[in-house]
């Protein structure tokens, strides 16, 4: 902290600028990355034409966003619908001020982080802004005159509620192994290498390694909290046309835009930090710098690190345009069970085992004769689960095919009994269709007339 408080104000202001820039950039670049890479499954080229490698076309896109006619309907609430956007585009950049991009660098002569500002509480920062964000789809929703807007705004104050909760909660183990909220400190704690018979190759300890099931439930969460597929049920094309976007066009149609990448990049952001050692170099580079450290050690110091943030940073969204090119939408109700019944009570788990573990440790209670009872304890727990598991599977193989089988009437049928029509089941036959069949039984089949249906589908 004493670093961001020596900083001239010029120095924070080129800051400030320098992360504006960055996040446009990675936005532009993104949208054409996730253009080639989904052309590239899809057995197509996608962007080529428009700049070398098609990277111009990303950026017409945006200027022709930026000029184009913006109106707004009739019916709309003026001031909401303006607000809206303004609101999820300020948190969109307001997160990055936290996030640190670089280590220690010199900038102008001035001894500086390449991060705008730190605080006790960094992480929580980030987790507010992110929510306020969400403020501006609700009230996108709300101040449209689309019904189909009004439900989209709905289903993301769900998803808000759903996977907010499972976030903050995938990030409880990390402050307690860290033992702070603050980037910085969250980041240089995974510097430290692990010890024992694999000392030598220096592996720093980065908390995917030790937490997977926290690093699990927030890649799923962070995936849900962007709108992305399959999570994309907040602007879904074959039920709500485009959600709480429908009623949007123009400017504050591409502040929209822009937010969404931004917020792609800032949960991938907070993803490397936390769990993927942040600007730290990736393994093999820190035991190649033991080879010979005067030499080599530039490869984890410096502007260096802002190479190794990047790269790691586009890996997560190289696995955001995987996700929407290979996997189906959830249906609704598989979307919130995922967060209610999954995600969430496997947070509270590891949450109170690693609370245990920190406490134990603290007490000196991690002797040989505890630890192995503990993954006795654990081991036959898991057996259990799984003899469990397979004996109730075994019982349901046992059940008869036709206590499978739903159960109907056959026959004559009412297809409008419910109120709506409904196609008739195996067995089942439509009031027109009886005197035809039953002619159809005794006379020979007509050019045209309905033939008898055959007797295996009966």
């Amino acid at each position: 902290m004493t670093v961001f408080s020596s900083d001239p104000w010029w120095i924070v202001l080129i800051k400030v600028v320098f992360v504006f820039v960055f996040l446009l950039a990675i936005t532009i670049f993104n949208v054409w990355y996730e253009r080639r890479l989904v052309g590239k499954m899809q057995q197509r080229k996608g962007p080529i034409m428009n700049g070398p490698l098609g990277l111009g076309q990303a950026l017409a896109d945006g200027l022709k966003l930026m000029f184009k006619e913006d109106f707004r309907p009739s019916g709309t609430d003026k001031w909401v619908f303006t607000v809206a956007p303004l609101l999820t585009g300020v948190a969109a950049f307001t997160g990055w001020s936290v996030i640190p991009l670089a280590g220690e660098v010199e900038m102008f002569g001035v001894h500086t982080r390449l991060q705008l500002t730190d605080m006790p509480v960094a992480v929580l920062f980030i987790l507010a802004v992110a929510s306020v964000g969400i403020y501006g789809i609700v009230l996108a929703g709300w101040a449209s005159s689309s019904t189909y807007s009004l439900l989209g705004g709905i289903r993301s104050t769900a998803q808000m509620i759903s996977y907010e909760i499972s976030m903050g909660l995938a990030l409880v183990a990390v402050f307690l192994t860290a033992g702070s909220m603050s980037t910085t400190d969250i980041v240089e704690s995974q510097a430290t290498t692990f010890g024992g018979f694999v000392s030598f190759l220096h592996i720093p300890q980065w908390y995917v390694l030790l937490l997977i099931p926290s690093a699990v439930v927030y890649c799923i969460a962070m995936v849900a909290e962007t709108n992305r597929a399959p999570f994309d049920l907040v602007e879904c094309e074959q039920e709500l046309v485009s959600g709480f976007l429908t009623d949007y066009s123009g400017f504050r149609y591409a502040i929209y835009f822009l937010a969404e990448y931004i917020n792609m990049a800032t949960v991938s952001a907070v993803a490397t930090t936390l769990f993927f050692g942040g600007y730290r170099a990736p393994w093999p580079v820190p035991w190649i710098i033991q080879l010979n450290p005067s030499a080599l050690s530039w490869l984890d110091a410096g502007w260096m690190g802002l190479a190794w943030f990047t790269l790691k940073l586009l890996i997560f969204v190289g696995v955001f345009v995987w996700l929407r090119g290979t996997l189906p939408r959830f249906r609704y109700d598989q979307f919130m069970d995922l967060g209610w019944k999954v995600l969430i009570p496997i947070s509270v788990t590891w949450i109170v085992l690693v609370s245990f573990v920190r406490v134990a440790q603290t007490q000196n209670w991690l002797n040989q004769t505890v630890l192995l009872t503990a993954v006795g304890v654990v081991v036959i727990l898991l057996v259990g689960f799984l003899l469990w598991d397979w004996r109730r599977g075994g019982d349901q193989e046992e059940l008869s095919e036709t206590s499978r089988t739903p159960s109907y009437e056959t026959g004559e049928f009412d297809p409008y009994a419910g109120g709506y029509p409904v196609p008739p089941m195996p067995g089942q036959v439509l009031p027109e269709l009886v005197g035809v069949l039953r002619a159809s039984a005794t006379e020979p089949a007509a050019p045209g007339s309905v033939p008898e249906p055959d007797k295996e589908d009966a």
